[in-house]
C-alpha cells in the first residue's frame, strides 16, 4: 500500500515538473551565497548600506517600500544608521499629508513611499513573497537544502536580461531568464557603473543586485537574526533541560533498579 502511494505520488510529482518545464513557467534561478543564510548568519551592514543605495538612486524611480518604516534603518541587525543619518535620509522623499493637505519631506517615523507606478509592485515583501517558489520548478528543494529563495531571485532577475526585445500589444518585452515565461516588460534598470560606492566596492550588475536584493531581504525580514538568536537560545535551553531530566530520571530510578536486582 505504501510502496503504492509512494509511485503515484512520485510519478504525480515528476509530471507536474515535466509539464511546467515544457511550458517555460519557471525561470532559471542561481543559487547566490548570502552572509545571512543558514542559523548562524547575519546581515552584513556595509552590504545593506549599498544595497540601500541601489534601491534610493535607481529602484525608488518606480518601486516603493510602503511597509518599512525609515527609522528601523537604525535598527540593530540593519543598515546601523545614526539617528542624524536617519534624519538626514529621510529628506530624500516626500509623501502626502492629509493634515496639510500637500506634500512634505519625510520624517524617520514616516515609511518608505509606495510605488509611483500602478505597475510597479511594492518591494517591502518582495524578497519574502518570492522564498517559496523555487527549484526545481516550484517545489522548494533549492530552498531547503541550498537556502535559495526570494534573494537569489531577485539577483537572478536582474542579471537575467539578455538584451533581445519584442514588441506585444505596442509593449516592448525583455527576454529575461529568470523571470517566469521568459519576457518581462520591465526594462534592465541596471549597467555597470551607475552606482558609486562611498567604500569603492564592486559596482558591476552582478554585485549591485546582489547588494540590493540583500537589502531587500532585509525589508522583508527585519527582525531575522533577533529570531536567529531567540531560536539558538531556545535550541540550548532544551538540550540542558533534557540532560537535566535526563539525569534525574537516572537518580530517582537508581534506587528501584539497585533492588530489583539484588531481588533477582
Amino acid at each position: 500500500m505504501l510502496k503504492t502511494l509512494g509511485i503515484a505520488a512520485l510519478s504525480a510529482l515528476t509530471l507536474s515538473t515535466g509539464a511546467a518545464l515544457a511550458a517555460g513557467a519557471e525561470g532559471h534561478v542561481h543559487d547566490v551565497d548570502f552572509s545571512f543564510e543558514g542559523p548562524f548568519g547575519k546581515f552584513d551592514q556595509n552590504q545593506l548600506q549599498r544595497g540601500l543605495k541601489v534601491y534610493t538612486e535607481v529602484c525608488a524611480a518606480c518601486h516603493g517600500l510602503q511597509y518599512v518604516p525609515i527609522r528601523t534603518l537604525a535598527d540593530e541587525g540593519g543598515p546601523g544608521f545614526s539617528p542624524d543619518q536617519v534624519r538626514a535620509y529621510a529628506q530624500n522623499f516626500e509623501i502626502f499629508d492629509p493634515e496639510i493637505d500637500d506634500y512634505r519631506a519625510t520624517k524617520p517615523a514616516d515609511r518608505f513611499p509606495g510605488s509611483n507606478l500602478e505597475n510597479a509592485p511594492d518591494l517591502s515583501l518582495m524578497a519574502k513573497a518570492r522564498a517559496g517558489f523555487h527549484g526545481p520548478y516550484g517545489t522548494g528543494m533549492a530552498q531547503l537544502f541550498k537556502g535559495m529563495g526570494g534573494p537569489e531571485y531577485i539577483v537572478s532577475l536582474l542579471t537575467g536580461y539578455t538584451g533581445e526585445t519584442k514588441e506585444e500589444a505596442g509593449v516592448i518585452l525583455y527576454e529575461n531568464t529568470a523571470f517566469p515565461g521568459g519576457w518581462i516588460a520591465m526594462a534592465p534598470p541596471l549597467e555597470d557603473g551607475l552606482v558609486e560606492f562611498d567604500d569603492g566596492h564592486d559596482n558591476s550588475v552582478h554585485h549591485m543586485s546582489e547588494d540590493v536584493a540583500a537589502f531587500l531581504m532585509w525589508t522583508a525580514e527585519p527582525k531575522m537574526m533577533a529570531r536567529k538568536q531567540a531560536g539558538l537560545t531556545g535550541v540550548i535551553l532544551l538540550i540542558v533541560l533534557s540532560v537535566l531530566l535526563y539525569l534525574t530520571n537516572k537518580r530517582l530510578w537508581a534506587p528501584i533498579k539497585k533492588k530489583v536486582k539484588k531481588e533477582s
